[in-house]
């Protein structure tokens, strides 16, 4: 997945407990990223590159050697990239493309409604949109439509005049509906990053890195990742074969970056080798602000500075979302292809709007699944949680209900909306080292459910309301061993600082390790003994506080969400109390002020001095 100038992994965790501490308020163990070599490392590094000492430990801690630090820090496109040929009918599917293209043919796209489905139909849209083809593109309808493909949609798209299809981040296991299109005469490429099973559907072309027999290690992309591959690819094929002179220019690729980096963090897929190399670049993109559409969004999440990963994840990401999930599916795809500056402020303000309303009905199933949880016990009994809804919940935020249990159970979890059919349309979150995906799979061929798949850490499903209780046994017998062997019971600490250490310079030569994410965790910070000196809770249940030092350093700190939490509990109980505090460290910029903020992590009581 990574290519050997980054490394193969992080450090392991050293035995010791960090600071002492073997037990915070959370219950878990502090432990240094780095073993002993591993700081030796890093004192190598630091040395020879001329690098911050804590920079430099967190280099070492992804496993990155100090001949590859240069390459590491500032990660190559052209380094990184294969070549798009080593993926399996990767050159299938950029001649038909291109074919395509020449002949000025009718093509369409059909592409989920996430973030990841809008910005690859958008980036395939733009090439070909270049190319002088205006493809038809359809999102399917979350509720009335479902995941994928399906003979309806298809059918609509052939009466159109589609001659091609492609399907864009789905597709890998719609054999019906891509019979359909085969037996109404429209040939159809698939561009996925699914796991699938090892029968392909009836397509000219299945691009997806992790089909069994694909051999290219490209599988941590996202789909968006692929869908650039097969543009750069079809550029190649339209340039063999003489497509661009002087009275056809050839697209600069680079400048949609900016949509494969938003697909990319929105996955949370690994940020590890090309992924990696994307989102810099991506974000470099990004920050012209160049694209209209994104710029806008962007404005109406009111997003302050230059925009990172954790406005692509957190802010960004969302907004388009929120389309699919209790809106119009096709907004986020408008939004992204849309050149006009005020029809782009109309939208972003129209996903802003759906966002919000989004969180008051995701806030409200959270609170009754979590409630549900309690009442039966099984936040301390079951391993894999499975919390359900009578036609009360939206079948737009079940995926959000899930990860909110996961996030506070530490476990994998289930949330599912029923229907007045009794047909449940659900979605599952894990946590690392337990495949979510594989076992919805096996459920499936073992008749559990009706349908279902998805990647390790998520997953979709579909099933009648007869069958929870077997389901439910089915991934307790099932995930039980692997959730006990991945039970999160430390956390990593990459170093230590003291509040007046904390600059916003150090932040930044930080970011230098960057981009931060799934795969590449942003570095843990611990404060040392530094007293409580002040703590609020917010309306919102998150708990802002700041800890100081006696020789008058100073750091703002939040813990979000954190109320009701063990956490929140030992905060609000410890003003003016010297704790060891935990977390990441991140800029604060508003009214053109930029400020340093701790997003805590975890606190511990320092030990008692002997």
């Amino acid at each position: 997945m990574s290519s050997a100038t980054e490394g193969i992994g992080l450090a392991a965790p050293a035995e010791r407990a960090f600071l002492n501490v073997s037990r915070s308020v959370t219950g878990r163990r502090w432990v240094d990223r780095l073993d002993r070599a591993a700081q030796n490392q890093a004192l190598a590094i630091s040395q020879r590159h001329d690098l911050p000492d804590l920079l430099a430990r967190v280099v070492a801690g992804r496993g990155i050697g100090s001949d590859a630090v240069a390459a590491y820090l500032d990660p190559s496109l052209r380094a990184l990239m294969p070549d798009p040929s080593a993926l399996s009918d990767m050159d299938a599917a950029a001649a038909r493309l291109a074919a395509a293209i020449r002949a000025g043919e009718e093509v369409a796209i059909l592409g989920d409604y996430d973030v990841d489905g809008a910005t690859s139909s958008a980036l395939l849209a733009r090439f070909l949109r270049w190319h002088g083809i205006a493809p038809h593109i359809h999102i399917p309808d979350r509720v009335a439509e479902g995941y994928g493909p399906n003979p309806e949609a298809v059918e609509a798209l052939a009466a159109g005049g589609a001659q091609l299809l492609i399907t864009v981040d789905c597709g890998s296991a719609s054999h019906e509906a891509l019979a359909h299109a085969a037996g109404l005469g429209v040939e159809v490429l698939v561009v996925d990053h699914h796991q699938m099973e090892d029968a392909l559907p009836p397509a000219l072309a299945v691009v997806n890195p992790n089909r069994a027999d694909d051999l290219s290690g490209q599988g941590h992309l996202a789909a968006v990742g692929v869908a650039f591959l097969l543009v750069v690819a079809t550029a190649r094929a339209l340039r063999q074969a003489g497509w661009y002179g002087p009275n056809r220019s050839e697209p600069d690729l680079m400048a949609w970056l900016d949509l494969v980096a938003l697909g990319t963090v929105a996955d949370v897929v690994p940020l590890t080798g090309l992924n990696r190399a994307y989102v810099r670049k991506g974000l470099q993109v990004m920050r012209q602000r160049q694209a209209v559409g994104l710029a806008a969004l962007a404005d109406a999440a009111r997003v302050n500075g230059p925009v990172d990963c954790y406005h692509l994840g957190f802010m960004l990401g969302p907004r388009i979302n929120a389309g699919g999930r209790i809106g119009d599916a096709a907004l986020g795809v408008q939004l992204l292809l849309c050149d006009d500056h005020r029809q782009a402020g109309t939208l972003a303000a129209t996903l802003d709007s759906l966002n919000r309303e989004r969180q008051e009905i995701e806030a409200r199933a959270v609170e009754e699944a979590l409630a549900a949880v309690e009442a039966r016990g099984e936040g301390e009994t079951r391993s894999v949680l499975v919390a359900h809804s009578e036609a009360d919940w939206h079948p737009g935020i079940v995926g959000l209900v899930a990860a909110r249990l996961k996030e506070r159970y530490q476990r994998p979890a289930f949330a599912i909306a029923f229907g007045p059919d009794g047909l449940g349309s659900g979605s599952g979150r894990s946590i690392a080292g337990v495949d979510l995906g594989a076992a919805v799979r096996a459920a499936v061929r073992d008749g559990i459910l009706r349908k279902g798949g998805g990647h390790a850490m998520a997953a979709g499903l579909t099933v009648d309301r007869a069958r929870l209780d077997e389901l439910t046994a089915f991934m307790e017998a099932r995930l039980a061993p692997d959730v006990a062997a991945s039970t999160v019971s430390h956390l990593t600490i990459d170093g230590a600082l003291t509040a007046s250490g904390a600059r916003i310079d150090l932040i930044k030569a930080l970011e230098a390790a960057g981009p931060f994410g799934a795969g590449n965790p942003e570095p843990v910070i611990a404060l040392p003994a530094h007293r409580l000196s002040f703590v609020k809770v917010t309306e919102q249940g998150h708990i802002r506080c700041a800890f100081s030092t006696a020789d008058g350093g100073r750091v703002k700190a939040i813990a979000f969400r954190a109320g009701d939490t063990a956490l929140g509990a030992a905060l609000q109980g410890s003003r003016d109390v010297a704790l060891h505090a935990a977390g990441v460290l991140r800029i604060d910029r508003w009214n053109g002020r930029e400020e340093v903020c701790l997003h805590l992590r975890d606190v511990a009581m320092p030990a008692p001095v002997r």
